[in-house]
């Protein structure tokens, strides 16, 4: 399985932040929530505010802790233009996509792998 081109990779990634970011009043926020989700997605080896901070060029996580605890921005419709945009690039008329965070590893897998949480498991049925 070849890896998707850097260039497209770039610009699905534009295309999407283009269409959640009008959901962020203010174009800080926009800008944060760039960089944000760039840093869940980039090679940061610990994903807490302070590592996502240093690899989005901030000199503090203020920014970042400030757009998730403070900024005003409506959840649930960027969830919906996530999803919309999912169902645009993946999707078939019939499908479904089941994302599973809860913890589907083998119990001790933790310890064995030297991972502190389970794997994700993200499945696209259709």
């Amino acid at each position: 399985m070849s890896d998707v081109p850097t260039g497209l990779w770039e610009e699905g990634l534009a295309e999407l932040l283009l269409r959640i970011g009008g959901r962020f009043a203010r174009v800080e926020s926009r800008r944060r929530m760039r960089d944000y989700v760039r840093g869940l997605l980039g090679p940061v080896g610990r994903k807490n505010g302070w590592q996502l901070a240093e690899y989005a060029g901030h000199a503090t996580p203020d920014g970042l802790q400030h757009l998730l605890s403070r900024s005003r921005w409506e959840a649930d419709e960027v969830r919906d233009d996530l999803h919309a945009y999912v169902a645009e690039h993946l999707g078939a008329d019939n499908g479904v996509l089941i994302i599973d965070d809860t913890g589907c590893a083998p119990r001790g897998a933790e310890e064995s792998s030297g991972r502190e949480n389970p794997p994700l498991v993200i499945a696209v049925t259709g």
